[in-house]
């Protein structure tokens, strides 16, 4: 009997074992023929082929858990003998099947091969099928939950709270639920949408998710009703199901659609800027972009790592932040005029976008005062302008230019040759500010020298309230601007109080005279460094900001964009328009042959001009509005007429009487590439010689000393 038994269990564990080996060899052989079919199919999409793997890859596991992890019945009182049975029956079937092996651990490794095949089938089309353990971590951790609806052409994506998607290119975003945040500014669901620019001349925008900032009233099981909701409304039936069980009461869900204007069809129509909206060469040294099919659709690449910081505040950043918005909350007794200083390539520009957008969180409007002529927000090159800002600023200024309420053309990228001209333009244009609004004063990156003291001027001039000044670097560039430093330092046209004066002032009124003084120390990559990389030189910026600006002459509708000669000009009689060179001195006989092709600003002055035939020759420049730029297309001579070429209406165009002519000069873009042109191009010629004085680029060399600055 005991021979008997030994051997009907023997018999019993063979017939399991045969059973086993031909589940595992049926299972292989699904792989075997999965592999030939997916060999054969290789140009199948990558969709098709995650369905197939699924479709054979679901009853399998579950068989797998079925045969594998059966609940085993234990009795506390014979546990340890229990588990010396399941012991000595492994051992026993380790035995019997005759391997070195646990059968357990053959199938694992059969699982661990099904797994991935799984992966590298559904990486097909990606540059390689295997990854490293690093690389797919990262690609884990940046996953974006984001659907495309393809009817549509637009994405929902959900983000979860504390989640951030910094990116390149442009799109249209709609918050559909929750709060989110970009560069200051926060959106909430029920908002219009906001364009969103990031190009590579700038750091990359970043959106955050703040969460849901729903009624107290409302408990989470709601709100994750009607977040799904509003994803059932955007999203057909098959994306809405991939994403719906991403959504929670927590989450951001948001629109992105893609963004077609005027300004981004005339920008990239130029071979030399078709990829404005793309990465730079860093970022695509550093392999940082993430191809998501959905984000890609609507004119979003998403960034990884090093390249996804975005903006990098550092402490003094976020505490002079905080200082400001606190003053316009009502911390402090008027209202506050921000004055924003520092070197050139220090985030003056960045920080200012940044805290305009944080005020709009909390008021309707800021006011703003470009005293900046190399590197203006709103205008192009040369024009010194007062602009109420009441949508924030989501881009880099080329791309939200708009005509201010009031404007000077200065006509040059610098002041030093006339800062006196400078600084009666910003005083006429500060008499508009109304006073109700928080102001902010954009300031040139000249700190040293006269630079130095056109800052002192700006400060005492416009009683500013808070300095802020950015350094970088342990040693900062200039002196501080601090209110002990106001007390003793002499300006271009102000000066400091005498002692008798400051004896006679009470301490309250001395108080009240001076400023908050804020030092942001600016701690991101390449702080003090001009931009070498496409588009973020500063030459390059300025024709951007022209080419977007006569950018309001194409039509909205989507078309072959149209270049300049392609515009019928306005005839502008020369007896009733004065005309004067701002930079420098012309002979009169020689005025018309420098309009002609030129850069003019429609001025408008108090006075009547009348002439007598022939150009009126204005004998020195007026300080005086002015109401946009225009192109001298041509002059004809026999008729006495300005052809003007001008996205300026008719309706302002009537009040213009001054043409200026300035130091800014058209992009070449504008001139190399007119389309439609059979014979040569106007205004462009190659026969043309250099050895001619004058005909070269005029060098200006500005590391020389400065008479005043000249030690005897």
């Amino acid at each position: 009997m005991k021979v008997k038994k030994v051997s009907s269990q023997a018999q019993h564990e063979q017939r399991n074992t045969s059973k086993h080996r031909d589940k595992l060899n049926r299972r292989k052989k699904t792989l075997t023929e999965l592999k030939k079919t997916s060999l054969l199919n290789a140009s199948t999409s990558t969709a098709k082929l995650e369905q197939l793997i699924t479709k054979r890859e679901k009853p399998r596991l579950k068989r797998l858990k079925k045969l594998y992890a059966k609940p085993v019945t234990v009795n506390p009182d014979k546990s340890s003998s229990s588990e010396e049975k399941v012991k000595n029956t492994s051992g026993a079937l380790a035995h019997t099947n005759g391997d070195t092996e646990l059968e357990g651990s053959s199938d694992s490794e059969d699982l661990q091969e099904w797994d991935a095949y799984a992966n590298s089938v559904l990486q097909n089309g990606m540059e390689s099928s295997t990854l490293s353990d690093t690389d797919q971590v990262e690609k884990d951790e940046l996953q974006y939950h984001v659907q495309l609806d393809h009817t549509q052409n637009r994405a929902v994506l959900v983000m979860q709270q504390g989640q951030t998607l910094c990116f390149r290119g442009k799109c249209l975003l709609t918050c559909l639920y929750g709060r989110v945040e970009v560069l200051g500014f926060t959106i909430e669901e029920g908002q219009q949408p906001y364009p969103l620019f990031s190009p590579p001349s700038h750091c990359p925008l970043t959106i955050s998710a703040l969460g849901n900032n729903s009624p107290s009233n409302k408990n989470k099981k709601e709100g994750r009703l009607e977040a799904k909701a509003i994803v059932r409304k955007y999203l057909p039936l098959e994306p809405c199901k991939r994403l719906i069980n991403e959504v929670n009461s927590d989450s951001c869900v948001v629109l992105l659609e893609p963004l077609d204007t005027p300004l981004t069809r005339f920008l990239t129509s130029f071979t030399e800027l078709n990829e404005i909206f793309g990465i730079n060469s860093w970022e695509l040294k550093s392999q940082a972009a993430i191809y998501h099919p959905a984000l890609s659709a609507v004119g979003v690449t998403a960034l990884r790592e090093p390249c996804a910081q975005g903006l990098v505040m550092s402490p003094s950043y976020k505490e002079a932040l905080s200082s400001l918005l606190s003053a316009w909350a009502g911390e402090f007794d008027r209202c506050p005029i921000i004055l924003v200083c520092g070197a050139k390539n220090s985030g003056k520009s960045t920080f200012m976008r940044h805290l305009i957008n944080s005020l709009l969180n909390q008021t309707t409007s800021v006011e703003y005062l470009e005293c900046d002529l190399g590197q203006t927000e709103f205008t192009p090159a040369g024009c010194l302008s007062l602009n109420t800002v009441t949508e924030p600023l989501l881009g880099p200024p080329f791309t939200h230019l708009r005509d201010p309420e009031h404007m000077v053309y200065y006509g040059q990228t610098e002041c030093q040759n006339d800062i006196d001209r400078y600084l009666e333009s910003l005083k006429s244009l500060w008499c508009h500010c109304s006073g109700e609004s928080p102001v902010i004063l954009n300031t040139m990156g000249w700190v040293k020298g006269q630079g130095l003291q056109i800052l002192t001027d700006l400060i005492r001039l416009f009683s500013v309230t808070h300095v802020v000044q950015l350094t970088y670097g342990d040693v900062p560039q200039s002196y501080l601007l601090t209110p002990d430093f106001l007390r003793t330092a002499h300006g271009w046209q102000t000066h400091p109080p005498t002692p008798s004066t400051l004896t006679e002032v009470s301490a309250s009124d001395l108080a009240l005279r001076s400023h908050v003084f804020l030092q942001i120390v600016s701690e991101f990559e390449g702080a003090g460094t001009a931009g070498e990389m496409r588009f973020q030189r500063s030459n390059e910026l300025r024709d951007l900001a022209l080419l977007s600006y006569f950018s309001k002459m194409q039509s909205p509708e989507p078309g072959p964009m149209r270049p300049l000669h392609c515009f019928i000009p306005y005839q502008v009689p020369q007896s009733s328009v004065a005309i004067g060179v701002v930079h420098c001195e012309v002979a009169p006989n020689h005025i018309l042959y420098t309009a002609n092709a030129s850069l003019v600003g429609l001025c408008c002055l108090s006075e009547k001009v009348t002439g007598r035939g022939g150009p009126v020759v204005l004998s020195q420049t007026p300080i005086c509005q002015c109401v946009g730029l225009g192109v001298v297309r041509g002059v004809d001579m026999a008729r006495g007429l300005y052809l003007l070429v001008t996205p300026v209406p008719p309706s302002v165009l009537k009040h213009v009487n001054c043409l200026l002519l300035g130091q800014i000069t058209l992009p070449k873009e504008l001139l190399t590439m007119q389309h439609g042109v059979e014979a040569e191009l106007p205004y462009v010629t190659t026969d043309y010689s250099f050895e001619v004085t004058g005909a070269g680029k005029l060098h200006i060399h500005k590391g020389l000393l400065r008479r005043c600055f000249i030690k005897s």
